[in-house]
């Protein structure tokens, strides 16, 4: 099996509960070629001994002050070498084997830019208690405000794309820089979901910023949507008003409704699903 590199970037600020639990489900994966990088905000906890704990199985470690969450990735990734590339926060992460399935899957379909697993979720004692349905994804459904949700933690992008992207995250955004990241990359790739789980989102009772300030992720997800709607191409609003319609008016004609569903599915740039193959024990499009 090929095993090509892949990038993992950690940002970290005084979640020194959750961080050797981050830090293990990355390390622990035993994948042969990955480059680890946290960037921890200038914690007051106990995280920086974590992180010294495990610092030489690190390819970067650094504790400083930065201006947030996407100003620390945006360090890592300025630093990260590897054909493959993700993140995950200091308080979730990834499920066992899962660079296993990114490596095979990138390997093996080369057009593959970018990929996500079935959300799920831990709780606080890192239990899952959650894993989403499989859902196809498509530009329109961020075009249609359907964003809810692609996951972080599930994703995993080629260099290629990160480059062809800008290979940046929006300094001005707070909350919702993974929303701008993933509109970026639909202009260039498909997002193709998997049936099976790769990371997981820690569901916490206090002091969650996803939470606490969600209000202020929308009011930033509107913005950049807003901003991209008045920038579309000719084909996009022809294709987008075609969309709108058989959402708020096909929909509900009984005689129309099939003809629309099928031109729906059909020309929402949905790829091919990939699915776990028993017989032959790999990955294949269905």
């Amino acid at each position: 099996m090929n095993y090509p590199k892949i990038s993992i970037v950690t940002s970290s600020f005084n979640q020194g509960d959750y961080l050797e639990e981050t830090i293990l489900s990355v390390l622990g994966q035993n994948y042969p070629n990955l480059e680890y990088i946290i960037i921890d905000g200038g914690s007051t906890d106990n995280s920086v001994d974590i992180i010294r704990k495990h610092e030489n199985q690190l390819a970067y470690w650094t504790s400083e002050r930065d201006r947030g969450l996407y100003d620390a990735l945006q360090k890592g990734f300025d630093k990260a070498t590897g054909d493959i590339m993700a993140y995950i926060n200091s308080d979730d992460i990834y499920h066992r084997k899962s660079f296993y399935v990114v490596a095979e899957i990138f390997s093996k379909f080369t057009d593959v830019a970018w990929i996500m697993g079935l959300p799920s979720k831990i709780d606080e004692a890192g239990r899952i208690v959650s894993v989403a349905k499989y859902r196809p994804w498509s530009k329109y459904n961020y075009l249609q405000r359907e964003y809810e949700w692609i996951q972080q933690e599930s994703c995993f992008w080629r260099r290629r794309l990160w480059i062809q992207a800008g290979g940046k995250f929006a300094p001005a955004l707070k909350y919702a820089g993974d929303f701008e990241l993933w509109s970026r990359f639909f202009s260039f790739a498909q997002l193709y979901s998997l049936e099976t789980v790769l990371g997981a989102f820690r569901t916490r009772t206090k002091d969650q910023l996803s939470v606490d300030r969600l209000g202020d992720y929308r009011a930033e997800v509107n913005a950049i949507l807003d901003q991209r709607l008045k920038n579309l191409s000719s084909q996009e609003k022809v294709q987008l008003d075609k969309l709108w319609r058989y959402k708020n008016v096909y929909s509900k004609i009984p005689i129309l409704r099939n003809r629309m569903r099928k031109y729906y599915q059909e020309n929402l740039d949905y790829p091919a699903q990939i699915r776990f193959d028993r017989p032959s024990q790999s990955f294949v499009m269905a």
